[in-house]
């Protein structure tokens, strides 16, 4: 599959995708699985951490993409390690971007079922997102680039508003002493809430797209920073509320510390619906650029055109929705995913890179 002239995206464009792609359960999660970890208030330091070690591979991702201009993973590793392990290479990342997919829309089914649409049938919910989705991505990587734009503004305002209201049962206390513990138990959760910044890797298939690649750098600093202010506030605002015995005693602290809130009197039973929009446009847009990055993978390894693989993703997508039994599988999977991205987007593109500027170096010497 060879891009067209059409098939291209701003540097700001570039940026709002891989925000709107970390930015997805991690939200609702992130409070708790750190915290389960760190087991002290100072997740926030944590989380810091882990943003910058996320910007870390991310550069690293961009800077070997930017070594094969208009060429994506898919591509350019077998340039580098040859056709055969980069196809296998490929395939794994294809695999992984599926099980995201998969991941991120049961997640959707999850909450929405608990908190919206309580005894709807969880393939109506699935059949219904996962269609949508595929309705938006036929039109290429411009169409989703577009709505991430339109999602993007949104989700900033309804979030500091959400963040805003909840000063009023915000304890300072909840978040003392820093270091108490000292710095070992903000190590032992570094790991991962780095993992919550998984979404940069997008970066191995988006320099291809943009217009200005040599700016990918920028757009994935950016992409990475503004996530990082997101989790930081949750993570804080999750912990003042609730502290940190509180936060590990629930399945989406998120969700409800919005439910805790009262003003003038009144109790909001609903106001959790204000988060729930932000999330599942988050989740939609995870989804929609894992989904498309799959099926660009295929038809990229396969040289063929990229809408039958679309069509065809769409039930192994389905299936993989379905295979958690429950919520707890749901979290074991989403341990899975962490663990291979790390492995994926950390280690690999540092090797990979070394590999490239090693075959370059070679090269010279001899010419």
């Amino acid at each position: 599959m060879i891009l067209s002239p059409k098939d291209r995206i701003t540097t700001p464009q570039a940026a709002v995708v891989v925000i709107n792609f970390i930015l997805g359960t991690g939200i609702l999660t992130l409070p708790r699985t750190s915290v389960d970890k760190v087991k002290t208030p100072d997740v926030w330091i944590t989380v810091i951490l882990g943003g910058l070690i996320a910007m870390m591979a991310g550069v690293i991702i961009v800077k070997l993409s930017q070594q094969f201009p208009e060429k994506t993973f898919y591509q350019y590793s077998r340039e580098i390690v040859g056709k055969w392990v980069g196809g296998l290479l490929s395939l794994i990342i294809v695999c992984y971007l599926l099980i995201t997919s998969g991941f991120q829309v049961r997640s959707m089914v999850e909450v929405t079922g608990f908190y919206l649409l309580e005894g709807t049938p969880n393939w109506a919910t699935t059949m219904s997102f996962i269609w949508v989705g595929l309705f938006l991505i036929i039109g290429g990587i411009n169409p989703i680039a577009r709505l991430f734009e339109i999602i993007f503004p949104i989700t900033v305002i309804l979030f500091l508003l959400v963040a805003f209201l909840s000063f009023g049962i915000f304890e300072l206390d909840n978040l003392r002493p820093v270091l108490g513990l000292g710095v070992i138990p903000v190590l032992k959760g570094v790991k991962t809430t780095a993992l919550s910044f998984t979404g940069f890797e997008i970066m191995f298939f988006l320099p291809a797209f943009m217009k200005h690649p040599h700016k990918a750098v920028k757009a994935v600093v950016v992409g990475i920073a503004i996530p990082l202010v997101f989790y930081l506030i949750t993570v804080i605002m999750v912990i003042g509320a609730f502290s940190v015995d509180g936060v590990v005693t629930r399945t989406w602290p998120s969700l409800d510390l919005i439910r805790s809130f009262e003003i003038q009197g009144l109790f909001f039973e609903r106001f959790e619906s204000m988060l729930l929009v932000i999330w599942i446009m988050q989740i939609f847009a995870t989804f929609t650029i894992t989904y498309y990055s799959a099926a660009l993978g295929l038809a990229q390894l396969l040289k063929k055109n990229i809408h039958p693989f679309m069509y065809g993703l769409l039930p192994v997508i389905y299936i993989i929705s379905m295979v958690p039994k429950n919520i707890n599988d749901q979290f074991k999977l989403g341990d899975m995913l962490g663990n291979v991205a790390f492995y994926l987007f950390g280690l690999l593109p540092l090797l990979l890179l070394i590999v490239s500027r090693w075959k370059v170096g070679k090269y010279e010497a001899k010419s």
